[in-house]
């Protein structure tokens, strides 16, 4: 081989070899969390969400948009789960007008009186549960549980919800909530250790509320 081939070849190798690693994606763990009744009925439509420990800020996937419908003069869906930051629509989709507001601060707003979707987005720049209501529609709920985490969700018709965690977390904090739930709020967080394929059941202790319905005077608004 030529001499001026042979350094150029040599340069190559060495220059292979020096190449910095190609950055390796997070594993992602599986969460299984369950809620149950006293009676060990499932629970549906729980927000759960997770705090995960050791995990850099960083590597968060970023807020992004959400929709908050107005539909048979209801709030749809009835609990909307967002990560903090995230700006959400409030879409009027009915024939009649509604007067979207809220008093739960930091998070309070209001959307004066308006068809259709005229309306800028709201931010939700703080953790909390916000509480919905129409001031011409009284019986209308809903609920925008804002959350300082990307890892989030509801449970499904089998009180269940199967999350995606980071695998190099040290730990996470599992909690929930719903507004049919009447446990402490201390019993409704649960701190896991560092591992993958990591299931959690809650159990509730009392009774829960009755589902909501805006058609019958079973549960009012208040008492939400």
């Amino acid at each position: 081989m030529a001499p001026r081939l042979c350094r150029l070849v040599g340069g190559l190798l060495l220059s292979l070899l020096v190449l910095p690693a190609a950055p390796t994606a997070a594993f992602a763990g599986i969460l299984d969390v369950s809620v149950v009744d006293p009676d060990g009925a499932p629970v549906p439509d729980v927000a759960v969400y997770v705090i995960q420990d050791g995990v850099r800020e960083r590597s968060r996937k970023p807020p992004g948009r959400a929709v908050m419908d107005q539909r048979d003069k209801q709030f749809v869906p009835h609990i909307l789960v967002v990560q903090k930051g995230t700006a959400v629509d409030f879409p009027n989709s009915d024939a009649v007008a509604h007067h979207v507001y809220s008093f739960s601060r930091p998070n309070d707003f209001v959307l004066p009186l308006y068809k259709g979707d005229p309306n800028d987005p709201v931010t939700f720049r703080y953790d909390g549960i916000v509480t919905l209501g129409c001031n011409i529609h009284d019986q209308m709920l809903g609920y925008i549980v804002v959350v300082d985490t990307d890892v989030f969700g509801k449970t499904d018709r089998d009180g269940t919800l199967e999350l995606d965690v980071d695998d190099a977390a040290t730990g996470y904090a599992v909690t929930i909530w719903s507004p049919r739930i009447r446990d402490a709020d201390e019993l409704l967080t649960r701190t896991l250790p560092h591992g993958a394929d990591t299931s959690v059941t809650f159990r509730l202790e009392k009774r829960l509320r009755p589902p909501f319905d805006p058609e019958t005077d079973s549960v009012q608004w208040s008492e939400y």
